[in-house]
C-alpha cells in the first residue's frame, strides 16, 4: 500500500513552522510525526503539501492510495484502523477525515460517496503551535515506548546519579557524565552520540536526539525535546527545538518551540506567565490577529532561520516568523515578521543576499549544503510574508 501524509486543514495554524516543512516533518515527543507514521507503518511515506515545497518533499501517487491527515500522532488502534481501510471508507474524528483509501486523485475526492468509520478513541493531534510543547508529556512517552520495545539501553555511568533508571535508556555512542537524572516523573531517552555534559540536572520527561548536546550546568525539566545536533544550556522548561539549533548559554527558554537552524544569544531569556496571570493569546497568521490560546503558560514560536542576540528578552506569547535576526535592548513586539531586522527600537528589512549568506554558513557547519532548492523555499517565504514587513 502507499501511504501519502497531507496537511489538512491544520497547515496555517502551524505557521511560521509550516512555511518551510509539511506539517508531517514538525517534531513533537522524539519523532516527527513523519517518522512516528513509518515506524508504525513499517514502511516510508511521501507527502502532499504546498507547492513551493514540492520539490524537497515530493509526493508519489500510484492508482490505490491511503491519505492520512499528518496532524494526528499515530496510536496502534488507530494504525491498525488505517490499514484495515478497504477502497471508498475512510476515518472520522469529530467530523474531521483522518485517514482515507482511494483510487481516484487527490483533486477528485468526494467523501459523500465513502463509508465513514468514527474513531472514538482519545488521539493526539497538532492543530495549534502550542500544541506541540502542550502535547509533548504525552507524545515523549509514546515515542519512549516505541523505541524502546525489545532494546536494551547502554548502561548508565557510575557517576551518573538518577532516580527511575528503568525509565532511562541511552542509545549507543552517548556519552553522560556527572550529571542527574530523574526519570520518576517522566522517561529520559539519550539518543545515539549525543552528549549530557558534567553538572546538568534533569527531570524528565526528556527527548535527546542524534548529536545533540546538554552544556554543562544546565537545568532541563517539563517535557523537553532537543531535536539532532542541537545544543543546550541554561534553564529550559516544557520547551521543543526542532534540530540544529542552538541555546547554548543561560538564560531561561520555557513553554516554547524553537524551529531549525535558530540560535538565541547568551542570556536570551523568555517570559511564559503574564505578569496579571492572564490568559496569553498568540499571534494567528490564520486570523491575521491574535488569538487566544487557552493556556496561562505560554512562551516564544520561532520559525526556521531566526536568530537572536545576546540579552534578548522575548514577552510571554511571542511568534517570530522566518529567518528573523533580532537584538538590542527592552522587549520586541509580539509578533516579528519574517525577515526582520532589528529589536525595540524598529526593524529593517533582512534582504535576501545577507540571508542566503548566513544560511550558507551556518548550514555548512553541520556538513548540510544549502542548496538552491533551499534557497527558492526561502525565496517564496520571503515573498509570501512581505505583506507583514510593515517597517
Amino acid at each position: 500500500m502507499n501511504y501519502i501524509l497531507f496537511d489538512g486543514s491544520a497547515r496555517e495554524s502551524l505557521l511560521p513552522f509550516t512555511y518551510t516543512r509539511p506539517v508531517a516533518d514538525i517534531r513533537v515527543g522524539i519523532l516527527t510525526i513523519r517518522e512516528k507514521w513509518e515506524k508504525y507503518l513499517g514502511l516510508t511515506t511521501t507527502t502532499i503539501t504546498e507547492e513551493y515545497l514540492e520539490e524537497k518533499y515530493p509526493m508519489v501517487e500510484v492508482e490505490t492510495n491511503i491519505l492520512i491527515n499528518a496532524s494526528y500522532l499515530p496510536s496502534d488502534k488507530l494504525v491498525e484502523i488505517v490499514k484495515s481501510l478497504k477502497e471508498n471508507e475512510a476515518v472520522f474524528k469529530d467530523d474531521e477525515i483522518i485517514a482515507f483509501y482511494t483510487k481516484d486523485t487527490q483533486e477528485e475526492v468526494d467523501f459523500e460517496t465513502y463509508k465513514q468509520i468514527d474513531f472514538e478513541e482519545e488521539i493526539l493531534q497538532i492543530k495549534n503551535t502550542w500544541d506541540i510543547f502542550s502535547l509533548n508529556d504525552k507524545a515523549i512517552r509514546a515515542d519512549f515506548e516505541l523505541l524502546t520495545e525489545d532494546k536494551t539501553s547502554e548502561p548508565i555511568p557510575d557517576t551518573v546519579q538518577c532516580l527511575g533508571k528503568e525509565n532511562i535508556f541511552i542509545e549507543e555512542g552517548a556519552k553522560v557524565n556527572f550529571a542527574i537524572l530523574n526519570a520518576t516523573t517522566g522517561p529520559i531517552y539519550i539518543g545515539k552520540d549525543a552528549e549530557i555534559m558534567e553538572g546538568c540536572v534533569v527531570r524528565g520527561p526528556l527527548a535527546m536526539c542524534e548529536h545533540s548536546v546538554l552544556k554543562l550546568g544546565a537545568k532541563i525539566y517539563g517535557a523537553t525535546t532537543l531535536g539532532p545536533y542541537c545544543k543546550v544550556g541554561g534553564e529550559v522548561n516544557n520547551s521543543v527545538l526542532f534540530g540544529y539549533s542552538n541555546k547554548g548559554h543561560d538564560g531561561f527558554l520555557g513553554n516554547s518551540v524553537l524551529g531549525e537552524w535558530c540560535n538565541l544569544g547568551a542570556d536570551t531569556n523568555n517570559s511564559n506567565l503574564k505578569n496579571n496571570y492572564a490568559e496569553v493569546k498568540l499571534w494567528s497568521y490564520e486570523k491575521g490577529g491574535f488569538a487566544k490560546t487557552g493556556l496561562q503558560f505560554c512562551g516564544l514560536m520561532m520559525g526556521d532561520h531566526s536568530k537572536s542576540g545576546i540579552n534578548t528578552m522575548f514577552n510571554t506569547g511571542t511568534v517570530i516568523g522566518v529567518s528573523a535576526n533580532i537584538f538590542g535592548s527592552n522587549f520586541p513586539r509580539n509578533f516579528v515578521p519574517s525577515f526582520s531586522w532589528g529589536g525595540a527600537s524598529g526593524f529593517t528589512e533582512y534582504k535576501m543576499n545577507k540571508v542566503n549568506e548566513v544560511a550558507k554558513v551556518v548550514m555548512q557547519r553541520r556538513n548540510i549544503e544549502y542548496d538552491e532548492r533551499e534557497q527558492k523555499i526561502l525565496q517564496h517565504v520571503f515573498e509570501e510574508t512581505q505583506q507583514y514587513r510593515n517597517f
